[in-house]
């Protein structure tokens, strides 16, 4: 049996959480992240799944329980900022759309 180095295991959860970003980003232009529960539902999917993984990765001692809650503190920060950001965007587009 081949054994994989803590750091290729550790930059395989941060190309998941990247993918998980890039999925939210990818909706940020069209109204889905405000709108869309079905969008809600595929996120927090992604993110139990993400946690389970770090979870795994700090059980088999790949990861410390510290590294493992800040990756998942780090996504979960800037999953807030996206959606901080999209709503202040749509705040902003009701507020322009009563001065005309």
């Amino acid at each position: 049996m081949e054994s994989i180095s803590k750091e290729f295991a550790i930059q395989l959860l941060n190309d998941d959480a990247q993918r998980i970003m890039m999925l939210i980003r990818n909706q940020k232009n069209s109204l889905c992240i405000s709108q869309c529960k079905a969008f809600e539902e595929v996120v927090d999917t992604q993110m139990y799944g993400f946690s389970r993984q770090v979870t795994y990765a700090i059980r088999l001692g790949i990861l410390s329980s510290t590294q493992g809650h800040q990756l998942l503190s780090d996504l979960e920060k800037e999953l807030n900022q996206l959606y901080s950001d999209v709503y202040e965007e749509t705040q902003e587009k009701k507020e322009i759309g009563k001065e005309v």
